[in-house]
């Protein structure tokens, strides 16, 4: 759980006492806070139920439950599985999550019958949420009701699911396009039949964030339980109003990991959590530094892609390429940050290009145990500049192997690893394998190891014959030229005991993927000794 110290305090610091962990805003955000902000909320993450539909994604029943142990591991207090009714595939994935005995409560979507309600209790759930449709277009062209046939459907349905011996949540789907009176009627009704909460969506993200403080407002009048807002991303507000709710006394807000979710998506849930803490102090149960993790895993199984823009979790959120930016965040993060990476397990990235400055390219070369004089620096900035503006990206090994030259290291430098022999077996049902000889300071070592293809066995046998403390930081492939016999660029950075001030970097380029990646891991091996030795 993460928390502020105090609603007045311009530096928040998260818990745990870590110097690194603060927020910076701005102490204007204390100046607007409400009475009616509640000290905590509770988070509903939907991710496995509207995110799935989101277009092009489809998660297998393994996917789900690692999604949904992630989770519960991140700190979500209910976690909507599904909507049974649709399968028994749905019904199978949903009572695999219930029967894990995660610590968040296992909610099923239900439509107001008992079927479906029924559909959700079979299949394992503690917690139903049932819906139904209660704007005038909804009930008129789609359910084909009139306004009291609804609330009798909805107040049979909450009852019924109350019998079930659930907790139960209602919706009033397209809620924000209700008319208000009827609204409050319903939220009146459905409280009396024993509902346990009531969720407002704004199930077309039709709202304004100013719209969603005066709504929440009105139906907090009638509202006894607690309030959750549920808000699609259509015009880019999910997460406004979704503050906006909070702000005016909503105690749980539904949310999806990276904004997926049906159209533009739904209020994502880092930027939510985070919003909450920094704007509102207003705290929830999710462990903030597990918010990169958890993103960066339901991006690779859902195959959607993390922008890099992303607010929180993009690779770009802590990205400086600027000059003036990077020597004032080097100085003092909060000139350019608005909360430290570690907060929400990220890292700071110094980006290399056009716009970069001498103390970017000092900072980066120095992480790679580099240090030129000033005059040889600004030579390397001046090339690093040349090239950005011709098109050309500058990474990590290019800067390094461009500052070896500038200071006429390349081709002098002392190899203490020299690779004498290298051979792989690898092909269908065999174990890729590789035998390396290498010459350590003109030792001669001989190891052999398997992997789980041709190239990791390779590093595997190489790291095996040179030091077991050596660990594979990034293995990075791309290819130059088209066609089957394409030129193909290696990239290996390695560290050495798992310090991040001990690495190095190699790279490669070649027509076969095993002997470049060879190559250029024998690169990043050599400077890594001859720097560790020094």
């Amino acid at each position: 759980m993460t928390e502020l110290r105090s609603s007045c305090s311009q530096d928040y610091s998260a818990r745990g006492g870590n110097e690194a962990d603060r927020i910076f805003t701005s102490h204007f955000n204390r100046l607007a806070l409400d009475p009616a902000t509640p000290e905590k909320v509770e988070i509903l993450d939907t991710t496995l139920r509207d995110g799935e539909q989101t277009p092009g994604v489809a998660l297998s029943l393994d996917d789900k439950v690692r999604i949904a142990q992630l989770l519960d591991e991140l700190g979500v207090d209910v976690i909507e599985a599904g909507f049974p009714r649709t399968s028994k595939g749905e019904q199978e994935a949903i009572r695999r999550i219930s029967s894990l005995g995660l610590r968040a409560k296992v909610c099923g979507l239900a439509r107001c019958s008992k079927e479906d309600i029924d559909s959700a209790v079979d299949s394992g759930v503690n917690y139903v949420h049932t819906f139904i449709a209660t704007s005038e277009g909804h009930m008129k062209n789609k359910l084909k009701m009139t306004r009291e046939q609804v609330k009798a459907r909805a107040v049979d349905a909450v009852e019924y699911a109350r019998s079930r011996g659930v907790i139960v949540e209602f919706s009033c789907e397209d809620g924000t396009r209700t008319d208000l009176d009827f609204l409050k009627e319903m939220h009146v009704a459905v409280q009396e039949a024993g509902v346990h909460k009531i969720n407002l969506p704004d199930t077309v993200g039709t709202m304004s964030p100013a719209a969603m403080e005066y709504l929440v407002s009105e139906v907090m009048k009638v509202t006894k339980v607690p309030l959750s807002a549920h808000c699609h991303d259509d015009f880019g507000l999910a997460v406004a109003n979704s503050l906006a709710a909070v702000r005016k006394g909503a105690r749980q807000v539904h949310v999806c990991i990276n904004g997926l979710g049906e159209r533009a998506g739904n209020a994502a849930l880092e930027e939510v959590v985070m919003g909450l803490l920094a704007f509102m102090n207003t705290r929830t149960n999710v462990d903030t530094r597990k918010l990169g993790m958890t993103s960066r895993a339901v991006s690779r199984m859902t195959g959607m892609a993390i922008p890099d823009t992303k607010a929180i979790v993009g690779n770009n959120a802590f990205a400086h390429e600027s000059g003036i930016h990077v020597h004032g965040v080097l100085k003092d993060p909060s000139t350019y940050e608005a909360f430290s990476p570690e907060l929400v397990g990220m890292q700071r990235n110094i980006v290399i290009g056009k716009h970069t400055g001498a103390h970017s390219v000092k900072e980066k070369l120095g992480q790679y145990g580099i240090c030129l004089p000033d005059d040889m620096l600004g030579s390397v900035v001046e090339k690093i500049k040349r090239l950005a503006e011709s098109g050309k990206e500058v990474d990590d090994a290019e800067l390094v192997a461009l500052a070896m030259h500038i200071q006429g290291q390349a081709d002098k430098e002392r190899r203490h690893v020299k690779l004498k022999e290298f051979t792989v077996f690898t092909g269908m049902n065999i174990t890729p394998t590789s035998t390396v000889i290498i010459e350590v300071d003109g030792k001669t070592v001989r190891s052999s190891e398997v992997g789980i293809g041709p190239v990791d066995a390779a590093l595997n046998a190489i790291r095996s014959a040179v030091s077991e403390s050596i660990t594979l930081v990034e293995y990075r492939l791309n290819a130059i030229t088209g066609g089957s016999d394409a030129l193909c660029e290696v990239t290996v950075k390695l560290r050495m005991n798992g310090d991040e001030k001990v690495m190095s970097v190699g790279k490669s380029i070649g027509s076969d993927i095993v002997l470049t990646s060879v190559d250029a891991a024998m690169g990043a091996v050599d400077r890594l000794l001859s720097r560790h030795k020094t």
